[in-house]
């Protein structure tokens, strides 16, 4: 049962999931491997845009070749009713000879969100990862189908782990469009933890950190060294002037619960009458994923104001419980469409589906 400051109760569309799956007829020659069949694999982790009158799928696809046995790429599809999907022939964003090849080789570039700026154009989080290390990137638009890369989103820590940006946006019309709080705009982020981070410009972000870890340790649920918090700290990868700083953890995962292993950031962030609300992912003991939302206050977006105790969307069907990687539903994309909310997904790591609630005014 939804809270009123819940975004839904969402309903899985299953007469049309899954909305988009892999193919092998869709041949493309990448600048690095060849001529690929570039979707073969998998598809799955969807951003979605509502673009005049139709629904853009921004989607992850991965190859079976090279030495991880797919490298992802992003492809685009576009349906009029959310439902159909046409697919383009090609990625419209991708590892190739450029300045991001040591970032984005040959792992690829992953899991997108992308949301509206206030000029009309369109901006994407993704990550890049090289086989060893995850590194978040942005990349802009005019039009969903040429991008330009901008490269690390926190380009002073280039050799920090990060991914998952999910920047806050309010509602306009059919667009979430990415707007400032308190003079800057704001972005959750990261994986087991979700941390926050700030731009003056969407482009160039900073984490947000407090003064020392050391001296909050001994609050209540304050990580402390060796754990994962420290070891994404700046201090930690050497990477600031002081070795007094760590990252800001907005929420940790509770023992437990659907979230006792890891969190992590999906769609970008509305702002509501209630404040702003974050769908995010949680993955238990028994590596299941499934997804909840969270409350934070616009005046101190590094505030939890309420946290759902369940997850409202959760591995139940045969394409979400069996796949290259089981019992995972993975939200990125979520649209205002008409008088209903849309929530693409990915399920399983192989294939994508949609889940429906009302848009209520």
């Amino acid at each position: 049962m939804s809270t009123p400051w819940q975004i839904g109760p969402f309903t899985k569309l299953d007469e049309s999931n899954p909305v988009l799956g892999p193919s092998a007829e869709s041949k493309w020659t990448c600048p690095l491997a060849g001529s690929i069949a570039w979707e073969e694999k998998d598809v799955f982790n969807p951003a979605a845009v509502a673009r005049d009158g139709a629904i853009h799928l921004l989607y992850r696809s991965e190859d079976t070749v090279g030495k991880h046995l797919g490298t992802s790429r992003i492809g685009l599809a576009v349906s009029d009713d959310g439902l159909a999907f046409r697919r383009e022939a090609e990625p419209v964003l991708f590892p190739a000879n450029d300045a991001l090849r040591g970032y984005e080789w040959e792992g690829g570039c992953e899991d997108p969100r992308v949301c509206g700026t206030e000029d009309g154009g369109y901006l994407m989080t993704y990550t890049a990862y090289d086989g060893v290390k995850a590194r978040l990137c942005v990349a802009t638009s005019s039009d969903l189908r040429t991008w330009t890369k901008h490269g690390l989103a926190f380009p002073e820590m280039p050799d920090l782990w990060s991914k998952s940006g999910a920047i806050v946006c309010r509602v306009d019309g059919e667009r979430l469009v990415a707007t400032q709080l308190r003079g800057q705009y704001w972005m959750y982020w990261g994986e087991s933890y979700i941390f926050a981070a700030t731009s003056d410009d969407l482009i160039h972000w900073r984490p947000v950190v407090h003064p020392t870890q050391a001296a909050r340790s001994d609050q209540a649920g304050m990580p402390s060294a060796p754990d994962i918090a420290a070891r994404w700290s700046p201090a930690e990868v050497g990477v600031t002037a002081s070795d007094r700083e760590a990252l800001v953890a907005v929420i940790r995962p509770r023992t437990g619960r659907f979230d006792s292993v890891l969190v992590e950031p999906g769609p970008p962030a509305v702002i509501t009458e209630h404040g702003i609300v974050l769908m995010y992912h949680g993955k238990n003991d028994g590596s299941t994923y499934s997804v909840g939302q969270l409350l934070l206050d616009p005046l101190d977006p590094t505030a939890v104001l309420a946290r759902t105790a369940e997850p409202f969307l959760f591995p139940e069907r045969q394409y979400e419980v069996t796949g290259q990687v089981g019992n995972v539903c993975f939200a990125e994309g979520l649209v205002p469409f008409g008088d209903r909310w849309l929530l693409y997904y990915g399920t399983a790591d192989s294939k994508i589906a949609v889940a429906s609630a009302p848009r209520l005014s």
